[in-house]
Formats: C-alpha cells, structure tokens, sequence
C-alpha cells in the first residue's frame, strides 16, 4: 500500500471515530432520556424518545448548515455569492494586522473578565473548600481525606495556586493568566496547523464566545493550567520537539486527567511535516515520560490506584452527561456535526492537521466516558471539555484555512 493510500485509510478510520462519539453525544442531546432509559438505574420511568427545546434548533440548524454545504461543495449556489465566501476563504492579513487584532481581542476580554477576579471563590464553589485544606497542608502534609490527598498529588498545580496565593495575594491571577495563555496558544496552533493568521482570529473568537470557557476562566478551583500544558506540548512539535514531553508531563501532574491525551499528541506529530527522526525520537520520549509517571502514580505514595473501579454501563451514560453540561455552548452543539463532517473534507483536499483536529475532537470527548467507566472519584464536569472547545475552536478556523492559488 502507497503511503498516500495509507494515509487516506487512517483519515477514514479517524472520520468515522470521531463521527461515533459526536453522534452519541448528540443523540443524548435530542433524546436525553435515551440512554438513561436503557443504561441507567431508574430506567423503566423514563420515555426514551422525548426530546426537549434544545432539539428543535438543532436539526433546523444542521439542516441548513448541511443544505447549504453541500450546495457549495457542488457550485450549485449564485455565483456571486460562491465568489464572496472564496474570498473570505482566501483571506488573509498581514502579520502587523494579526498582532493588533490579537492585541485588541485580548484586551476587551481581560477587561471584561478582571472584575470577576475580585469575586471571593468560596462563595461560588463548594470544592475550593477541599483546596483550601489542601493549600493549608501542601507541600509535605498529609491527610486521610481522599479528596484532599488527591489535590495535593496534582504537584504542578498546587505549585502554581500557591505561588498565586502567597506572591500575589489572589488565588484566582495565575489561572485568570492560563486562560489568556491557552487563548494566545490557540491561535499559534491554529496558524500553524493552517499556515494563515486569519484563520487564527476566527478560532479565538470562536472560543472566547463560549459559554464554558468564559465561565471557568478566572476559577482557580477547576483552573486551565492543564489544558495549556497539553496545548504548548502540542504546539512545540514542529519547533522544539523536546519540549513537548515536558510540558506533557507539567500537564499530567496538573491533571491527571490528561493521562491519555499524549495518544493525540502522537497522533498530530505523525500527521506533523517533520523529519522521521525528529517523529521516532519523539515517541521514545514519550514511551520513556509515560513510563515514569505510571511508575510515579503506581510505585509512589499517591491516591490514584485506590479509586479504580470499573462500570461498564456508565460508558455510554457519559456521552449524556456531555451533552447536558455543554447545552449553554449553543454554537458548538448547533455546528459540531457540521464541523466534523467538514473537517474530513478539508483533510481530502490536502489539509493534513484536519486529521489532528479530529482526533483531537474525539479523544477529548472519549476521555470523560472513560474516566467514569473506571473510577467513581471523578463525575464529568464542564470544565474538562475545555480542550475540546479549543480543538472545536481551532478545527472552525480551519475552514478559513484555503490558499489563493496564483495561475501563472
């Protein structure tokens, strides 16, 4: 098999995975009971076909988004109006106008989000009380409290919330900077990934109108330290390749729910235009960083290995549970199907990183069904889909990604 049909199997095999996990998270979208009738506990009570208000938007909107693909990927629209949307394709700007529209985006959202800054945490969420004694005891301290051990075992993060409590008197500043970071990062993924800087703008304003991502963004409780780890080990593939491990490993012990993204991250260097040495050695290094922190986890004292616990029936109750905690993300529920179908197209007409778009889209949807099918410490909660908005972000700017080919 040539190496371009081998390439066209695995963006198959990558379309259609991604295909079947935002297809069940939809589904439990337009029937929420549809699982639970099945799977859950208190089945027998439940219509499994009824849909709710949220249902009716999202078919007419996916039936017009699809009607007028289509029509487009066909040339069967007014010419004029084809031609507009090949310019806006086309478009790109400079780097000087890239740098100040970023400047200006960045500085309306820091000075809309730095009130919230002042807002003291633990009136807001129950958790920052299991923090708090933590941060009390941290970093040599113990406890028989799980919840609290737990806390203390994510090194990393504790490090930088302790810093942002005792250097700058507010627990809620060096989240409230990882946030702007991970928006910053989204938008040098996005321009390397598509090599247009226009692309970049759309991918974070895409971002930073979500609902989830603004709501979690000055919150040092369910901070986003992790989510820019995973970003900059992304990121650094194609510039210092031995980078990427460690800020995979700074994600980890911030998080261990990152734990399989590295998966991705191999993925995307696979999918990368770099050397194959470059490609070998960074999946040595990652079997070699992997390796030790499963040794860390499993050999070192920490609280991981004790809350395994596996539940098959909660798999597919976790596709639910994704669909109703992103329910306020209205443009990501109404375009996610549109955009993965698209995104499949884009990777037929040579764009290489869709493939990693969507593999990305789909590991971190995956993820919270997997955390729940194997342990009952962890419930999914909104904020973990963090990184899925910023790949569902990155993954819209790709659309604006189409070059202005010059005829001699």
């Amino acid at each position: 098999m040539s190496e371009f049909e081998n390439s066209k199997v695995v963006s198959y095999a990558v379309f259609f995975c991604t295909l079947l996990v935002v297809s069940l998270t939809i589904i439990s979208l337009v029937f929420p009971a549809l699982f639970s009738s099945y799977f859950g506990k208190f089945g027998e009570n439940l219509d499994p076909f009824e849909s709710n208000n949220q249902s009716i938007y999202f078919i007419v909107s996916n039936v017009v988004i699809f009607g007028f693909g289509i029509a487009y990927y066909k040339k069967k629209i007014p010419l004029l109006i084809y031609d507009v949307i090949e310019k806006i394709r086309t478009f790109e700007i400079s780097k000087r106008v890239s740098i100040i529209s970023l400047a200006v985006i960045l500085v309306v959202y820091v000075g809309l989000s730095i009130p919230e800054l002042s807002i003291d945490e633990s009136t807001q969420w129950g958790d920052y009380g299991i923090l708090e004694a933590g941060l009390e005891i941290w970093p040599f301290g113990q406890s028989d409290d799980v919840t609290i051990q737990e806390q203390n075992d994510r090194y990393v993060r504790m490090f930088l919330l302790d810093i942002s409590l005792d250097i700058f008197q507010n627990i809620k500043l060096l989240p409230f900077i990882a946030s702007i970071s991970v928006v910053v990062f989204t938008y040098l993924i996005t321009v390397q990934f598509c090599q247009k800087r226009f692309a970049g703008i759309i991918a974070i304003i895409v971002l930073l109108q979500s609902y989830t991502f603004l709501k979690f963004d000055t919150i040092a409780v369910y901070e986003n330290f992790w989510v820019l780890f995973f970003l900059i080990s992304l990121y650094v593939i194609q510039k210092k390749w031995f980078l990427s491990p460690v800020a995979y490993i700074l994600a980890f012990f911030t998080k261990a729910y990152v734990a399989p993204f590295f998966l991705m991250t191999l993925f995307t260097t696979y999918r990368s235009q770099i050397p194959r040495r470059t490609k070998i050695a960074i999946l040595i290094s990652y079997v070699v960083i992997v390796s030790v922190a499963i040794a860390i986890v499993f050999l070192g004292d920490t609280v991981y290995p004790d809350i395994i616990n596996i539940n098959y029936s909660k798999f597919i109750l976790g596709f639910q549970t994704i669909s109703a905690q992103l329910r306020l993300d209205l443009f990501f529920i109404m375009t996610l199907l549109p955009v993965t179908v698209g995104l499949m197209f884009l990777s037929k007409n040579k764009l290489k990183h869709a493939d990693s778009i969507l593999i990305l889209i789909f590991g971190t949807i995956i993820a919270g069904p997997i955390l729940v099918t194997f342990t009952y410490h962890y419930e999914i909660l909104p904020y973990r889909f963090i990184p899925l908005l910023v790949f569902f972000s990155i993954g819209v700017g790709m659309f604006f990604s189409k070059k202005l080919v010059h005829h001699s």
